[in-house]
């Protein structure tokens, strides 16, 4: 790999992998639309320091403001950039927010990964990675959730466009020879993460003293994933092409997660840990599009790439709360 893009750079899991990326000594092109489906000033904070961080590294940064259902645009990031792998990271997240906002899925999620694959296509790659979400297995009740698994039952239309991605990868990778690689994200978390994931959630409302809302009466399980467990994972799976499968198609689907669900209630305990405060409870029934449990089988990514995630939740909830109340001015709290 030498020329890089990623799309939705100046977003959670984007922002690290670019950070990773050029302190590996590559030259990376961030592309972001920078929306607000939460405050942009947490967007353009992150790039700030994705450009400090690109002063003192030896790769190169390049940062582009565009979305991705612009086709002239990304056209011409695409021609300029001379891309040797693309990191598609660019997509509407969030379950919850799918269900009164179909609209904005389809053209994000939909829509503009067809303009990614059209760009990959018009402009050839060695590689391109893309995300998907441990969302595609719905209300699966084996466990742990397998790349063998049916996934054919979604309960959410994010997971729906999730699902979609997957198959729209596999006919470029048919058609066109793309390689493509698709990984399912298990619950990301860290510093600089997304406002409305549930560490910042209860981090926030705990250190404000507002109540957490604790869905499913507490009895949830997640299967939380540090953020630099899932960089070093995406950084290796970058780096190799997907090979012909059996039927000459060099499309393949990992999951990616730390192979460990943890239940919400011992989660909480270890954010209060962290923040050093008890968090006011709301206990609510479950939310539509939720499901119980992920947990990831990882056996394919750490047979095919060494991956083996390495941070306990504990340390890992440190870190962002540190991470939170120095963004937000809370040492003294």
């Amino acid at each position: 790999m030498k020329n890089i893009l990623v799309t939705g750079g100046a977003g959670f899991i984007g922002f690290h992998t670019a950070a990773r990326l050029l302190r590996d000594g590559l030259n990376v092109t961030v592309y972001d639309n920078y929306n607000d489906y939460y405050a942009v000033s947490l967007k353009e904070d992150r790039t700030a320091e994705l450009m400090r961080i690109a002063e003192e590294a030896p790769g190169k940064l390049t940062v582009v403001r565009g979305d991705l259902t612009d086709q002239e645009r990304l056209e011409k990031t695409f021609a300029e950039g001379a891309f040797d792998t693309v990191i598609n990271l660019a997509a509407q997240a969030g379950v919850r927010y799918s269900i009164d906002h179909p609209d904005t899925y389809i053209e994000s999620n939909i829509v503009g990964f067809l303009r990614i694959l059209e760009a990959c296509r018009h402009y050839p790659v060695e590689h391109l990675v893309y995300a998907s979400s441990s969302s595609v297995y719905g209300g699966n009740t084996k466990v742990p959730f397998s790349e063998k698994d049916p996934v054919d039952e979604p309960v959410s239309l994010y997971a729906a466009t999730k699902k979609s991605n997957e198959l729209m990868a596999h006919c470029y990778a048919k058609l066109y020879g793309i390689p493509c690689t698709g990984l399912r994200f298990f619950t990301v978390y860290g510093p600089w993460g997304r406002p409305d994931m549930a560490a910042f959630l209860f981090a926030d409302a705990i250190c404000h003293d507002r109540p957490i809302k604790v869905f499913n009466n507490g009895d949830l399980e997640r299967d939380f994933t540090y953020i630099d467990d899932i960089v070093e994972g995406v950084v290796r799976v970058a780096a190799s092409p997907a090979p012909p499968s059996e039927k000459g198609v060099r499309a393949r689907v990992y999951n990616i997660g730390n192979h460990t669900p943890v239940k919400l209630m011992d989660f909480i305990r270890m954010i209060e840990e962290a923040i050093g405060k008890e968090a006011k409870k709301e206990f609510l029934p479950m939310q539509p599009g939720d499901v119980y449990r992920t947990f990831a089988d990882v056996d394919e990514l750490t047979r095919d790439f060494d991956f083996h995630p390495s941070t306990p939740l504990e340390e890992g909830l440190k870190a962002f709360a540190g991470w939170y109340r120095e963004y937000y001015g809370l040492q003294d709290q």
